[in-house]
């Protein structure tokens, strides 16, 4: 009789993830464990033809292969398909492939997590291009958000991807940054639940969702990529950190990637009480911590914190680095030397169990097969569509120019600027198409997309449209503004598309290391749009972009409409809100400024960050506040109501009103609601979101809009870095954006101060019902 041996407890599906972590690094040496914090980027060297990452040419030389890696197992491989085109059958028989290498590699015969870029969709050849993160903000749509991360988790787990890079938590400091686009805005409640609702979709669709990054990235010195930056511990807590303490607690997030930014003269993958005190002993966070692409070898190469590879590894190690991404430089055999044991199996024990959550430690795991997905299905189509068209922003119509309606009588419509005919301005730099088919003209931008001036004809046909570039994005090419000014001065209206063409480090006009001087529109499109509002003619000034640029200038056009990078259904997304099909209800999720100097800082400022006559000569009030979008029909305020005037500071209150659709056709607004503390140990915004519904209303109907407001939603930072709730008298305002807040109240906390921690609510629950006219 053959003896039959029973699977060990690592291997045993039965076990928690936590048990067969722990049985298995029992079982290995300290090379395994330390295998296991180590990452793989095949096919970098000699496929990756232009540059994904930054200064990737100065590691590309030093790169070990994959079976030399794997020699004692292998923690992650680096995109698998975002690396070169490919199909989604021969992507995933490539991660197979890989997978087998890394099984043979290692006697415990356990693969790697396999992960991709996922910002824009699944950042592969043919898969769906939905918005940038900045246009789902401008949505103002947790649900739709959640759809669409799901959408795209499914195709991940379908090709054998277990983890997406994605999203991006920081908040906007300074919108000369070229990662805007990829961003949710510049509140962080606004980030916080749109941010949660990404990972909530992700991590139930079982793809381990990874946020970026970790922290203080987006407010560097003067907006420079990797540029150090200047933020106290108070402002870091209050503004910085609450979106991504939400998206682990809320959203489920189980891994985090830590970010190039230094703070205070420490960068952050070195920075334990950044990555083990705050993150997990404050937060709870059981999860992995990622490097940025190379951010192990930054500590010693940048930012000069270590003598040598092996020294940068040490110190991220013991800091609460967990994996080296995208490929092993740092965390190589020297680090043993310098670090204790404990840490590399702390780190291994994380990676384990996260293998063990994806079916990896399991004796029969395979790569999936079955029928291949269609990355650009039907679905994904809807969800790009539904993103783009909620996310166009009205900014302006002050002389009703808009909607163009089809009517009988043809109408002569100049389509102008050198966003009119370019679909891949709707896509942002973390597209594919964008990314990485840029070195691959072969193949176009790889998905179905209708540019502006396509989705207009099919929009307008009984018009007569006529095209004219006038000017690059970029280049100060003025040779055909003539033509264009003279195709405006012969139509009944002109449509002036202006706004960037999204790269890496220099290729684009906005997307990392894109970063600009100031917000004056690229190249000499400012110029473009003067020339057209001298015709006389009646302007729609269409502005597609990843960042807001300044348009104080350029009141006098008939309408200003805003998309942020709307993605593969972009087109016709704007071009139905032009015609009127549409009914735009898109707000803004960052301010647009009036002037392209004197940086109108974000919202969020207290009384000497606004407008202060007599105090400076500059005025940083915006063009257009934060909130702000307009409709094709009208919404009212009325009716402010509190459950009580006053409550505890651990209690809470309803704050209500009715929003009515007064106007012609069926619409959504965005019902914001408003905080600001009057007295305060520390300064104070003077106002704040707090709470957020789209309501949806037909025409002449009403609703009722309750938000519960618990005292922990007023909570703030303090001089003690401690997060507390005080005692005291807080306004309360609501209306449709930051800059028209009709309704207003007063409510008293009462009672002690008190210090709320993590288990502090974070969310305004809102409930929706119909008003009776």
């Amino acid at each position: 009789m053959t003896a039959v041996h029973p699977a060990p407890v690592w291997a045993d599906p039965e076990r928690s993830s936590e048990e067969r972590a722990d049985a298995l690094l029992a079982a290995m040496t300290l090379e395994e464990k330390l295998a296991q914090l180590g990452s793989a980027w095949p096919g970098f060297a000699t496929e990756s033809t232009g540059e994904v990452a930054p200064m990737q040419e100065v590691f590309a030389a030093g790169n070990r292969t994959l079976e030399e890696l794997a020699e004692h197992g292998l923690g992650h491989v680096t995109r698998p398909f975002g690396t070169s085109p490919v199909t989604a059958a021969d992507g995933r028989k490539r991660v197979a492939e890989l997978q087998a290498v890394v099984v043979a590699g290692n006697r415990f015969g356990i693969p790697a997590i396999m992960h991709e870029e996922c910002l824009t969709g699944f950042t592969t050849l043919g898969a769906a291009v939905y918005p940038t993160a900045l246009a789902w903000a401008a949505t103002f749509d947790p649900a739709l958000v959640e759809r669409m991360a799901a959408a795209i988790a499914d195709d991940l787990r379908a090709v054998g991807i277990h983890q997406g890079l994605s999203p991006v938590l920081d908040v906007v400091r300074d919108y000369r940054w070229g990662r805007v686009e990829e961003t949710l805005g510049e509140d962080p409640h606004l980030v916080a639940m749109l941010g949660a609702a990404y990972v909530r979709g992700l991590e139930t669709h079982g793809i381990v969702a990874t946020l970026k990054h970790f922290a203080g990235y987006s407010a560097s010195r003067a907006a420079r990529n990797h540029a150090p930056v200047p933020m106290g511990p108070r402002e870091l807590r209050e503004i910085i950190l609450p979106p991504f303490e939400t998206a682990i607690r809320a959203g489920g997030a189980r891994s985090v990637m830590h970010s190039y930014a230094e703070i205070d003269g420490v960068p952050a993958a070195a920075d334990a009480e950044l990555l083990s005190g705050i993150l997990r002993d404050e937060w709870g966070f059981t999860g992995a911590v990622v490097s940025d692409y190379w951010g192990v070898p930054f500590l010693q190469t940048m930012h000069r914190v270590a003598g040598s590879a092996a020294e940068a590894g040490a110190l991220a190690l013991t800091a609460g680095v967990d994996v080296e991404l995208p490929h092993t430089a740092g965390f190589g055999p020297d680090v043993l030397a310098l670090v204790d044991p404990d840490v590399v199996h702390r780190a291994a024990r994380r990676v384990l169990v996260q293998k063990a959550e994806q079916g990896l430690l399991d004796p029969d795991y395979a790569v999936p097969g079955g029928p291949v997905p269609d990355l650009d299905a039907p679905h994904h189509r809807a969800l790009a569509r539904d993103i783009a068209e909620r996310s166009i922003i009205l900014l302006a119509n002050d002389t009703g120019v808009l909607p163009l309606t089809p009517g009988a009588a043809p109408r002569r419509i100049a389509v102008v600027g050198p966003c009119a005919d370019d679909a891949q301005a709707f896509m942002g730099c973390y597209s594919y198409p964008n990314h990485v088919l840029g070195d691959y003209p072969q193949y176009g931008i790889g998905v179905e997309a209708d540019s502006l001036w396509t989705a207009l004809r099919a929009e307008l046909p009984g018009d007569s449209l006529v095209l004219e570039a006038g000017c690059p994005v970029r280049d100060e090419d003025r040779t055909g503004i003539e033509a264009a000014v003279a195709a405006a001065r012969d139509a009944d209206v002109c449509v002036a598309v202006v706004g960037d063409r999204a790269g890496l480090f220099g290729r684009g006009t906005s997307g990392e290391g894109c970063d600009v001087p100031d917000l004056t529109l690229p190249g000499v499109q400012a110029e473009l749009v003067t020339a057209l509002l001298a015709t006389g003619t009646p302007v729609v000034l269409v502005v597609v972009s990843g960042r807001p640029y300044a348009l104080g200038d350029f009141t006098g056009a008939a309408a200003i409409v805003q998309a942020f990078m709307p993605g593969e259904e972009g087109g016709p997304a704007l071009a139905g809100v032009l015609s009127g099909r549409v009914n735009p209800s898109g707000k803004l999720p960052v301010q647009v400024p009036r002037l392209a100097g004197g940086q109108p800082g974000t919202y969020l400022q207290p009384p000497l960050g606004t407008w202060s006559e007599g105090v400076s000569n500059l005025d940083p009030r915006p063009l257009f506040g934060f909130g702000h979008g307009l409709s094709y029909t009208r919404f009212e305020y009325a009716d402010l109501g509190l459950s009580a005037t006053e409550t505890a500071t651990d209690g809470s209150l309803d704050v209500s009103l009715v929003v009515r659709n007064t106007g012609p056709r069926d619409g959504a607004e965005i019902v914001q609601l408003y905080a600001h503390d009057v007295q305060a140990p520390v300064t104070r915004p003077l106002r704040q979101l707090i709470g957020f519904a789209r309501v949806p209303l037909a025409a002449g109907a009403a609703a009722r809009v309750t938000f519960t407001v618990h005292a922990d939603r007023t909570s703030f930072i303090g001089r003690d870095l401690r997060r507390v709730v005080e005692p005291g008298a807080v306004e309360l305002f609501a209306g449709p954006s930051v800059t028209d807040l009709p309704l207003s109240a007063t409510v008293t906390l009462t009672g002690d101060r008190r210090v709320v921690g993590p288990n502090r609510v974070l969310d305004t629950p809102v409930t929706i019902t119909p008003e009776r006219s």
